[in-house]
């Protein structure tokens, strides 16, 4: 969804612009990820940015684009500068060091404490953190 589009759906029906704004996804900010598809596959960094509201993460190191900046006051020479640009979250896969792969993410409950488990034959239901 364009930003137009949800301006318009925060004014009609803020209910729903919030059940997508506070999305639920299992991967957390400075989890280390692997890129899954597309043209930087195999790519592993730790996640900056989650966007809930657009399905997309910042990862550190992977999909960047050249930046054309104009000078200013802080950086007077302007030029050009690499920054990292959003992927979708369905490319990214939690990379688990242990396996050294991508596994999903489950969650477990032990004394009243939820924990995150490696899941799959790779991730053998061990704990993340």
């Amino acid at each position: 969804m364009d930003r137009r589009r949800l301006q318009k759906l925060a004014r009609e029906n803020p209910k729903l612009y919030n059940k997508l704004k506070h999305k639920k996804t299992k991967l957390k900010v400075n989890d280390e990820v692997i890129v899954i598809t597309g043209k930087h596959k195999g790519k592993r960094g730790k996640i900056l940015y989650i966007d809930r509201l657009r399905d997309r993460v910042i990862v550190q190191g992977v999909n960047k684009i050249k930046k054309y900046v104009r000078p200013t006051q802080e950086n007077p020479q302007g030029g050009i500068i690499e920054v990292e640009a959003p992927i979708h979250i369905s490319n990214v896969m939690f990379y688990d060091p242990k396996s050294k792969s991508g596994v999903r993410i489950g969650y477990k409950f032990e004394d009243d404490k939820k924990i995150r488990i490696a899941r799959g034959r790779k991730g053998g239901n061990r704990e993340i953190d």
